[in-house]
């Protein structure tokens, strides 16, 4: 008996020298983030499989925010789906507005008056601006930066009085309407326009000051979320998560709509050892995807002079009492545009009628996001709200 315990001592030995170095073993465990969660961007549900702080799969799980956009438009006339168009990326009314109310006007060949077009670039680029303040100022506190949230939003601010003097409204627009916009410019907009521009310029060394270049925003976002241009293409992704992969593509300049090729303008895409960029990011990253963003608004400030320098007078909707009349012929259209998350698609067929038989709406969130599951591997919990912030998800869009 003695023997047996005396051969037995070494396995006791062993199990204690195990527990002494912490070689524990941990299981696997499924986590819930959100679909309530600051740092989900709306009602998305993450659930992430974990073992111990390390996120060994991702997957999204939609739907919370599902209102029948597209049936509801193939019951209503094209003039009454253009509010819903704003509900979609309530972010980015203005540009939804103009993707679904070219589709019609292309299915019907409508022509618009050459002020409505310079109106409607305008318009468009002041909400590109204000929704990636929004991205911009949100992405700072998901990474633990409150201060740049105020700035973003305090420009921001001043975006919305510009759309609020033009058509009353400051989130949910329905300005740019089938045939134009619905109403034209208050006197002295166009200066006080300007005006904004001269005093946001500058602001943008301070959000680089501020985040952008701040030391602890750069680890929590450097090489963190790692897309390539091939896995990108891949998997659909448009707008700047696609331009952060490396790949210049942008449809105001491949296939330009509304006069975008009367502008000049630049595409901004993320690059290897561009001068000023810190050393520590790589093209795909999560830096990469801010601050694609942040380059983007210098280049909509760009658009935004010369369509307020060159604005025509004239018209700015065009035959408003056919409007509500117009019959869509027996055939289909597809319309992208360059919505500040990518490219917006409406599709829409005919039958004749005064109501569409199809509608189909082709969001960028929801194809960006379908990405998560694959770049959300092996990486650590707290990387999780770098890598969907990053991404910048509107749910209205994304479940429509």
């Amino acid at each position: 008996m003695a023997d047996s315990m005396i051969e037995a001592q070494p396995d006791v030995l062993m199990d204690i020298d195990r527990e002494a170095q912490g070689d524990v073993c941990t299981e696997e465990m499924l986590v819930n983030m959100g679909p309530q969660h600051p740092a989900t961007h709306g009602v998305l549900r993450i659930v992430l499989r974990t073992d111990g702080e390390m996120i060994l799969e991702a997957i999204p799980h939609i739907g919370y925010l599902h209102r029948c956009a597209e049936k509801i438009g193939e019951n209503v006339a094209p003039y009454q789906y253009i509010p819903y168009t704003d509900r979609m990326d309530y972010l980015a009314g203005m540009n939804n507005n103009q993707g679904f109310s070219l589709a019609i006007e292309r299915l019907c060949g409508i022509e618009i008056p050459e002020r409505a077009r310079y109106l409607r670039i305008i318009f468009a680029e002041l909400n590109r601006i204000a929704s990636h303040l929004v991205s911009l100022g949100t992405y700072g506190l998901d990474m633990g930066a409150f201060t740049p949230f105020l700035y973003a939003f305090r420009e921001r601010e001043r975006i919305l009085d510009l759309c609020e003097a033009a058509c009353g409204a400051r989130l949910t627009y329905s300005y740019i309407t089938i045939g134009g916009v619905t109403d034209d410019i208050p006197d002295g907009w166009a200066d006080t326009c300007s005006e904004f521009l001269d005093f946001f310029e500058p602001k943008i060394d301070d959000y680089n000051n501020l985040l952008s270049f701040n030391h602890i925003f750069v680890k929590r976002t450097a090489e963190i979320g790692v897309i390539s241009a091939e896995d990108a293409v891949a998997f659909g992704l448009t707008g700047p998560c696609l331009r952060a992969s490396g790949v210049r593509w942008d449809l105001r300049k491949v296939l330009p709509y509304d006069g975008y090729e009367n502008f000049e303008f630049d595409v901004p895409i993320a690059e290897d050892g561009a001068s000023g960029i810190p050393t520590e990011v790589v093209v795909g990253d999560c830096w990469w995807r801010y601050f694609v963003r942040v380059l983007e608004m210098s280049q909509s400030i760009r658009i935004l002079r010369q369509a307020l320098a060159q604005l025509p007078e004239g018209e700015f909707l065009a035959t408003p009492k056919k409007i509500k009349s117009i019959k869509l012929p027996e055939e289909e259209v597809y319309v992208e545009v360059e919505n500040p998350r990518g490219q917006l698609g409406f599709y829409i067929r005919g039958d004749g009628s005064a109501i569409p038989a199809r509608v189909k709406a082709r969001g960028p969130s929801f194809c960006n996001l379908s990405i998560t599951t694959h770049v959300c591997k092996n990486i650590l919990l707290a990387d999780v709200p770098a890598i969907i912030g990053s991404i910048d998800v509107v749910m209205g869009e994304v479940d429509r």
